[in-house]
């Protein structure tokens, strides 16, 4: 049975679907592709489901099972390869929870990054003052300083995206509350922030809008939420919302497509990325 892994990669959830189609287009259920492996079907389901990793042995008998041809069979194995290695992010193991790892897998292949926060600044534009007094305020349970220290670390990794020659458009819908919380006693903890959203503002792979508390309420009150898209025609658009102990992960067609029309409504009641950038200012001023 292949080895199950914490959380998948982009690459093996978008091989997994490839598997799926390629075994349908077959004509082969998964209890017939399993008997080819000797296997049970729930093998034949999880690698499809990208709960574990992509055995090649087995990959390689079902790809000649299915019919692929020997060119692009050698290339889905070169990918297969390239999926099962662990992502950057599995150092922090020891801090990262299951159901965030693959967040941070998504986050890093998406083309467009969309979100609403009603709370705090995103995590991919915090400074590390701000993190660790989100972090000291107990957003992550009760953990001493060496822990809130691995998660300031692992927040500014994951930063490094969005410095990359080519980075995802990053589209955020910001409460009007995020800029009203102030994180810690230290006033020049929320003054370097909010320095941080301007620089930020100013780049063309960043989108700021601010929901301002005199246009009302807006359908996106319930909880905050984050929209990929990616490159790749085989991954359709997924969706994650986070609650207390863990999170979900969408991806059909209605749920996202519900999200997505959410998001629209509120880019549109929301202040424009030009008066966003004036309203920081302003705050930036009063503090």
């Amino acid at each position: 049975m292949s080895e199950r892994r914490a959380a998948p990669t982009v690459g093996q959830v978008v091989l997994g679907k490839r598997l799926q189609e390629l075994r349908e287009a077959a004509g082969l259920s998964r209890e017939e592709a399993a008997r080819v492996l000797r296997v049970a079907p729930a093998t034949v389901r999880r690698m499809e489901m990208a709960e574990v990793a992509l055995k090649i042995p087995y990959v390689q008998v079902l790809l000649s099972t299915y019919g692929v041809a020997a060119e692009e069979t050698a290339a889905f194995v070169r990918l297969a390869e390239e999926a099962n290695q662990p992502g950057w992010w599995q150092r922090f193991h020891d801090v990262l929870p299951d159901w965030f790892s693959l967040y941070v897998s998504l986050e890093g292949a998406a083309r467009i990054i969309r979100s609403y926060e009603p709370h705090f600044v995103p995590g991919l534009l915090q400074t590390e003052a701000y993190a660790r007094g989100v972090m000291e305020a107990g957003t992550i349970g009760q953990t001493g300083p060496e822990t809130v220290e691995r998660h300031v670390s692992l927040r500014m990794e994951r930063q490094r995206l969005l410095e990359r020659d080519d980075p995802p458009h990053l589209w955020v819908i910001m409460d009007e509350t995020v800029l009203r919380r102030p994180v810690s006693v230290r006033p020049e903890v929320m003054r370097d922030q909010l320095d941080r959203l301007l620089e930020y503002a100013a780049r063309d792979r960043v989108t700021l809008q601010l929901a301002e508390f005199a246009a009302g309420p807006h359908p996106g009150t319930y909880a905050p939420f984050t929209l990929f898209r990616f490159a790749e025609p085989e991954l359709p658009d997924m969706v994650f919302t986070e609650y207390l102990t863990g999170a979900l992960y969408l991806d059909s067609r209605r749920e996202v497509s519900a999200h997505l029309e959410v998001l629209d409504h509120m880019t549109t009641r929301a202040a424009s990325a030009q008066r966003t950038e004036k309203l920081l200012r302003e705050f930036r001023e009063a503090l």
